[in-house]
């Protein structure tokens, strides 16, 4: 479809890496297709996670720069999934943009879900797959990105992608999960997050540790340790 072109070229123009677009049985909100986006996030900025004790004076001026450069980069996503709907709108399609890290407080202890889950989108948008980690890998750069997820009535696309597992017998982010949350369970389409991630303890050790940076909504070592991202480079 031409306005698939033509969404792809704004949104790349722009700065954002990857784009897929793909049809959506379960939305959330009656606009079967979607629109998923992929932006990198700093190399630089993800190898400084973990560096020192948790007590050290760099250790902390790392944790605070991932912080920022986490949410910049979220503001970033959602300036461009408006800029994709504002062109949608002006084709006459409706479109619902879903916020990069929205969450929505269920008022049971402190759980927090997404309106739709991003991951699960840019698979089905052919992005890439799931880690144990229960992170988004994508195609290129592993863990290292941040995700964004657009819904409208435009037929993008007639299909939806599907994938598998990539992570082997590697167990690195199980074993360099401080909190003991990440089971190694492999990924499969339709596995709950439940069955591969220990959220609860996963949100309590930040709490404990980053309550003053982000009200303790940083940690990002499973995504510094995956060597997906390492193996993707080194196949170019």
């Amino acid at each position: 479809m031409l306005l698939a072109v033509e969404l792809e070229k704004l949104l790349k123009s722009n700065g954002v890496y990857d784009v897929g677009f793909c049809a959506v049985p379960d939305s959330p909100c009656g606009l079967n297709y979607a629109v998923s986006i992929v932006v990198p996030l700093s190399d630089a900025v993800v190898d400084e996670i973990g560096n020192g004790s948790l007590s050290a004076e760099n250790s902390a001026f790392t944790t605070h720069t991932y912080y920022h450069h986490y949410r910049t980069v979220n503001v970033f996503i959602d300036s461009m999934l408006l800029q994709a709907g504002f062109l949608l709108q002006s084709e006459g399609y409706k479109y619902i943009p879903v916020g990069a890290s929205q969450t929505i407080n269920t008022g049971k202890s402190r759980e927090h879900f997404g309106r739709y889950s991003h991951k699960k989108a840019a698979v089905l948008a052919g992005l890439g797959t799931i880690g144990k980690s229960a992170l988004f890998l994508h195609n290129r750069f592993g863990p290292r990105v941040r995700l964004g997820t657009l819904f409208t009535d435009c037929p993008l696309a007639e299909t939806s992608f599907t994938a598998q597992s990539a992570c082997g017998n590697c167990k690195l982010c199980a074993d360099a999960c401080p909190a003991k949350a990440i089971k190694g369970i492999h990924w499969y389409p339709g596995i709950e997050r439940e069955a591969m991630l220990d959220a609860a303890a996963c949100n309590a050790y930040m709490r404990e540790h980053f309550m003053d940076i982000g009200r303790g909504a940083v940690c990002g070592i499973c995504m510094k340790v995956c060597r997906i991202h390492d193996s993707a480079l080194t196949q170019e």
